[in-house]
């Protein structure tokens, strides 16, 4: 047996990451998304839309006593669930064609991490300074002053993670209204033990994890990576360009005497920018999100040294293959990968927005009683028990029918409940209410079918014509 010597800790601690403030286009893109978004989730609860007279007028609302879920004009059941299916494929697809297209653009840009984290810097920066006056404070030591800024920096990172964890909670009442029983203590205590646990959760995530959460908690880099392909752009350094490293000076010098010399600096801006500490002169790598921020920065390096820009940019493992052997770049971003991702987010789309549209305002379920299957009655006759529940997804009461077909000869009672009997029953359910009925269906001895055969309750508005069906089976006595 060979014996193997591990060299170094098998757990490296956290080195503490002092990102710099950077300007550039990247940056000014993730502050209009991290604006965007944040104004989405924070204030969406309080937007208002009327859907009539008893009804919520939130127009994003997820109604658990009800079991309703609104959204603007769509109102979903329980029994809908599969709508909410079909929006996760598409958002998985379309994180699958934005790997496609450049690489972690979601981890970059719209990841909630990314977002709140980049929040939580902002604050920082703000109380605490940039890089080095925070690398100074912390080298310092503790005073009151420093001791004034944590209080305050640590106490707006708490106001951040409350709002959110309120807002979270605004989204299953009432905004308004539980917002006043929030204030006023009389709100329902799981409303604020989930405020408690977001705002927990955010706090910690967003102030203290940070880039932990990105290397070591999220699946999406390592599924990802398996998903990506030689087309996909990433932010990538130039090695082609860059090398070999080098001040400006000895840059110059080497090139008076006619050794090469790359266009990087070897400044480490492009490291001290980067959320997660990543230096992307060593390549991709698992930690680097794919923000752009050292773009930014090595732009505004190259533009100082009077270099051409683009020494670190969006580019192709394709590209710099091709740039050693002296052709011109090629982007493809639309190919077979990305052409089949587009499609099935069209097709899953357009398959939801039929099926919303077609759908109608009266459902009908059916569950056979499975014990007894059926009932042997003393005249000859076969009773099967049903359990119909009916769905009125509309503002207002209606008054529907049933019936039943597939069987001949079949007569139905449901004791206690609506008018009428035979092969057809009235009911009335109220307005966007389901109601349960029991109901029996009978065949006379002479009819009694030989096996199983297939039965239909049909439901009819009236009024509007419009029906709904649903099918089960008619069990009568085998030997």
């Amino acid at each position: 047996m060979t014996e193997t010597n591990i060299e170094g800790p098998l757990y490296a601690p956290r080195k503490k990451i002092y990102p710099q403030a950077v300007h550039g286009r990247f940056r000014r893109i993730k502050w209009t998304l991290l604006a965007i978004t944040l104004s989405i989730y924070y204030f969406t609860p309080f937007l208002r839309w009327d859907r009539g007279p008893g009804l919520p007028d939130q127009a994003v609302l997820i109604d658990i006593p009800a079991r309703r879920f609104y959204f603007f004009f769509i109102e979903l059941w329980p029994q809908e669930v599969y709508y909410f299916t079909g929006l996760l494929i598409m958002a998985a697809l379309a994180l699958f064609l934005m790997n496609a297209l450049a690489g972690r653009l979601w981890c970059g840009y719209l990841c909630p991490q990314t977002v709140w984290t980049d929040l939580f810097y902002a604050v920082e920066r703000f109380i605490e300074g940039d890089r080095r006056h925070r690398i100074l404070k912390d080298q310092h030591g503790f005073t009151a002053r420093r001791a004034g800024e944590l209080a305050a920096k640590h106490f707006i990172w708490l106001m951040i993670a409350w709002w959110t964890g309120g807002a979270w909670v605004l989204y299953f009442a009432d905004a308004p209204t539980l917002v006043k029983e929030l204030v006023t203590f009389q709100a329902p205590m799981v409303a604020y033990v989930w405020i408690g646990i977001l705002t927990f959760t955010t706090y910690t995530l967003a102030g203290f994890m940070r880039e932990q959460v990105c290397i070591y908690m999220c699946p999406w880099p390592r599924i990802q990576a398996a998903l990506t392909d030689e087309w996909a752009l990433n932010v990538t350094y130039r090695v082609d360009r860059g090398e070999p490293r080098m001040s400006v000076k000895k840059a110059e010098l080497a090139r008076q005497h006619g050794e090469s010399a790359g266009d990087c600096v070897d400044c480490h801006q492009c490291v001290n920018v980067c959320p997660t500490g990543v230096d992307i002169r060593e390549g991709l790598q698992l930690g680097c999100v794919q923000c752009g921020l050292c773009i930014d920065a090595c732009t505004h390096v190259m533009q100082q040294v009077g270099r051409p820009t683009g020494l670190i940019a969006y580019d192709t493992d394709i590209n710099g293959q091709r740039r050693l052997e002296g052709k011109p770049p090629v982007y493809r971003p639309i190919r077979a990968r990305t052409i089949m991702y587009s499609a099935m987010i069209v097709l899953t789309g357009a398959v939801m927005v039929y099926a919303l549209a077609t759908r109608g305002s009266l459902d009908v379920n059916v569950l056979h009683e499975r014990n007894p299957l059926f009932v042997a009655l003393s005249d000859g006759g076969v009773r099967n028990d049903y359990t119909v529940r009916l769905l009125n997804k509309r503002p207002t009461a209606r008054a529907v029918t049933i019936s039943v077909l597939g069987v001949p000869g079949a007569t139905m009672q449901t004791p206690g409940v609506g008018h009428g009997a035979g092969e057809q029953i009235g009911v009335e359910i109220g307005q966007d209410q389901s109601r349960e009925l029991r109901i029996s269906v009978q065949v006379p001895a002479d009819l009694v079918p030989a096996k199983s055969v297939r039965i239909t309750f049909e439901v009819k508005d009236p009024a509007t014509g419009e029906t709904a069906a649903a099918t089960d089976h008619f069990v009568p006595p085998t030997n």
